[in-house]
């Protein structure tokens, strides 16, 4: 955001279009104060066509300083004149040329001209400018649709997506009718940093009503806003019908909807979509650099590396290993698919980086459990001039909670405010995590009682998973209650509460929160498991019957659950949720989806392929006990990314160290 402080003589100061609004508030020395010359406004018309087709030639070769001397001897501008001017002040980032133009253009009358308006709006947009922007639409009373879209545009920019609803309101309350470019901005203000309420799910739909309405879900552009609106919120199901009823799709319109997948926990469809559109196209339209980057998102929730690899040749072949978002989601990719080396490979090719690159490779190193080179890594992305963003201290703090770094992870946490901004809730829940996990839960609940801000759900969920690791009962209990009033339909915290009881033997409780789970309708999240074999990726949940083979991974599962009873296996019967007989609660151990997938794995790969499985929920301690026992005697290395790190099995020894 520009500030202008400085407050110049009244001579020298800027009204714009005075003659309908008073005069602003807002001041600035100009660069330049145009004097037009003494030849007269009836000067030679030919004289006048040169002079103005020299200024745009000038403007269009980027020669900005050399078209305001020509503008300086050119009394009558045409419009033409002025919006290329405008335009090249854009290019050459100069907003005090662009100041000068303004204040010329109002000098010629131009002041009611609702197409130059536009113009200007759109310029002290583009060159950071937004109260600029809005003092030109303040102070002209010629308010076509375009005016009030190119403001739209100004402050969706920079996300002032309240402001956006609120301008539309009035816009339709003087009965102004919106087009296609309208709807455009407005869908997008109602998904904004600042407007993310689910509430504003309501103005979306009341919006996709008008452009129904009004004929316009013919436009692609509309439409695949409209699709990336539903997908911000999780309704995957409303941008499925929207998409599907795109006659004409392009590859924004693909894109946007893998993206949804890839974004909501849907990355099998993701990678199922891409292939569709591949085969669809038939080579008419490529995909761009969002559909790569969201494709590698998929594959790096599936742990698909092979999928992975194949997506990787094609970046390379069609040139595009050399754009950032790519690069940051390869080194994502690798890292969630266990191949740490691969990250740092791509990495250490890239010739140019971001803080998104670092970012990558610091949770890469993270979610391995390799705290201490996540932190170096940090150190040296500091020390080359790189400013941390809010992620890479999420990414971090993550990293040291992952590895048990609890000194390191709070002199990080105190370091947040000496890079311009305070602590925001994920860092404070990845501070409780940190703290939680190392058994200290009594100074995290300190600290959320200490925040600035109010916890929300990811600090007191935080809180409650530690409280299961330890089996804190009263901490449990209140963290529970915060999270049943902030999020009164996630059957996930009663899960996680029954759980907690059951592993306090307090089994009349647990009764208590099942009947709770079942008087408010809510359901449990059921576990799933992928596997990716020969290229193709598998799921399984714990019910699983439809895979052919799946008498077949019971009888293995089995066997190997005798032969690990003899060699020391026992069975981690207290995570079943149910007062059951042992008996009874092994065989519903022996169901786990991860299982079922390691047993698929087993079954179809060949002797020393690595097995590698993505698991939606936390991984129990049963499943990495049968891990381990598997990796030792069965000579075969697992890797297992649940939702919070990734476990590598090898020789009976997991790489978490069981800490997780």
């Amino acid at each position: 955001m520009w500030a202008f402080q400085v407050s110049p003589p009244p001579s020298q100061q800027l009204a714009f279009f005075p003659k309908h609004h008073a005069a602003s508030s807002l001041s600035f020395t100009p660069a330049a104060t145009f004097r037009p010359s003494s030849l007269s406004v009836t000067s030679n018309p030919e004289l006048t066509i040169q002079n103005n087709n020299l200024i745009q030639s000038l403007c269009e070769k980027g020669k900005l300083k050399q078209a305001l001397e020509s503008l300086n001897q050119e009394p009558n501008p045409s419009q033409r004149t002025y919006e290329l001017l405008l335009l090249c002040c854009i290019r050459q980032n100069s907003l005090s040329d662009g100041i000068s133009v303004h204040r010329r253009l109002i000098n010629d009358g131009f002041c009611e001209d609702s197409f130059l308006a536009t113009k200007l709006i759109n310029m002290y947009s583009d060159l950071q400018s937004i109260d600029h922007a809005r003092q030109v639409f303040d102070e002209i009373s010629n308010r076509t649709i375009f005016v009030w879209n190119a403001l739209f545009r100004a402050l969706s920019l920079v996300g002032k997506g309240e402001e956006v609803l609120i301008m539309y309101r009035m816009m339709n309350f003087i009965g102004i009718s919106s087009d296609r470019f309208t709807y455009t901005y407005v869908l997008k203000a109602c998904v904004s940093p600042e407007s993310s309420s689910i509430s504003l799910l309501n103005k979306g739909k009341e919006i996709h009503a008008h452009i129904l309405r009004h004929a316009y879900e013919t436009h692609v552009h509309l439409t695949t806003t409209l699709v990336d609106m539903y997908a911000k919120f999780g309704r995957i199901s409303n941008a499925s019908i929207v998409f599907n009823s795109i006659s004409t799709k392009n590859v924004v319109s693909w894109s946007a909807m893998i993206a949804c997948y890839a974004r909501n926990g849907k990355p099998f469809e993701a990678l199922e979509l891409f292939s569709n559109m591949m085969l669809e196209g038939h080579g008419l339209f490529s995909p761009n650099s969002v559909t790569m980057v969201s494709v590698l998102q998929a594959c790096s929730s599936l742990a698909a590396l092979e999928q992975g690899k194949l997506i990787h040749g094609y970046i390379i072949r069609n040139h595009l290993d050399s754009i950032l978002p790519i690069n940051a989601a390869l080194i994502t990719m690798y890292g969630r698919c266990g191949e740490l080396e691969k990250s740092q490979s791509i990495f250490d090719r890239m010739n140019n980086r971001d803080v998104i690159s670092w970012n990558s490779l610091i949770s890469s190193y993270g979610i391995h459990g390799f705290g201490l080179k996540a932190i170096s890594i940090f150190e040296e992305m500091k020390r080359l001039g790189f400013s941390p963003s809010p992620v890479t201290f999420t990414s971090v703090l993550g990293a040291c909670s992952h590895a048990g770094l609890v000194n390191e992870g709070r002199m990080i946490f105190e370091s947040i405010k000496d890079h311009g901004f305070y602590p925001l809730v994920d860092h404070y829940a990845c501070l409780v995590d940190l703290l939680g996990r190392a058994n200290q839960l009594d100074e995290a609940a300190v600290i959320i009682q200490d925040m600035r801000t109010e916890p929300g759900s990811k600090v007191w969920g935080s809180l409650l998973g530690a409280c299961r690791i330890h089996c804190n009962v009263e901490l449990a209990e209140r963290a529970s209650r915060r999270l049943f009033e902030l999020e009164p339909k996630n059957a996930g915290n009663y899960v996680l509460l029954a759980d907690i009881y059951a592993g306090a033997k307090m089994w009349e409780e647990v009764k208590r929160v099942r009947r709770d789970l079942e008087l408010l309708g809510l359901q449990k999240v059921p576990g799933c498991s992928w596997i990716e074999v020969r290229k193709k990726v598998y799921a399984f949940t714990s019910v699983e019957e439809l895979n052919p083979q799946i008498e077949q991974i019971h009888a293995l599962l089995l066997r190997l659950s005798m032969e690990m009873k003899e060699r020391g296996y026992v069975p981690e019967t207290k995570v079943v949720l149910y007062d059951l007989e042992d008996e009874e609660k092994e065989r519903i151990l022996l169901g786990h989806s991860e299982k079922l997938a390691v047993g698929f794995g087993l079954i179809n790969s060949g002797r020393g392929e690595k097995i590698r499985i993505t698991k939606n929920l936390r991984l129990c301690e049963d499943c990495h006990a049968v891990n381990k026992f598997v990796s030792w005697f069965a000579g075969r290395e697992i890797l297992v990314r649940d939702v919070n790190r990734l476990h590598c099995f090898k020789d009976g020894v997991c790489s978490c160290n069981d800490y997780w």
